[in-house]
């Protein structure tokens, strides 16, 4: 698939408006959601070079890693812990600047700086998170946020 993912170098708003098409055409081809956040990981990572791009999905009480690309990961996380427990108990996406000042954050890795997890919606249930990490602190911004919330979206439809 990544001989076929175009994205041109420009703005992130740009790179975001010429990937949101592209996820599109490929989850809409395919059932299997596992599959979907799979590709879907795959092309965001490819798109924009993140350190961690990747799920968790809820299974049961607890937060379980999914597809992902990137190094070694935390393979459970407990609702309301660290960012990815946070986002999955408010509902809401979570934007850390500097993860070494989020209170309670999960250091799966020390290389990252800064984070942003958005949780995905099956009706009016969370059945998963995007987590996606960076190297750099103040990585993720309202643009990260409007284009990323988009982009999960697809998964539930």
């Amino acid at each position: 698939m990544s001989e076929g993912l175009t994205v041109s170098a420009g703005t992130k708003e740009e790179k975001y408006q010429e990937l949101i098409p592209q996820l599109e055409a490929v989850v809409s081809c395919e059932t299997d959601v596992i599959a979907n956040m799979a590709n879907m990981a795959s092309m965001l990572h490819e798109t924009f070079g993140f350190w961690w791009t990747g799920f968790y999905r809820v299974v049961d009480d607890m937060l379980v890693l999914g597809p992902f690309q990137g190094p070694l990961a935390c393979t459970r996380i407990r609702k309301g812990k660290g960012v990815c427990g946070t986002a999955w108990a408010s509902g809401e996406t979570v934007v850390v600047p500097d993860v070494e000042q989020f209170p309670g954050h999960i250091a799966c890795s020390s290389e990252s700086r800064s984070e942003i997890v958005v949780p995905v919606f099956k009706g009016s249930a969370i059945v998963a998170v995007l987590d996606i990490d960076s190297r750099e602190l103040s990585t993720f911004d309202e643009t990260d946020r409007k284009y990323l919330e988009k982009a999960v979206t697809l998964l539930s439809s």
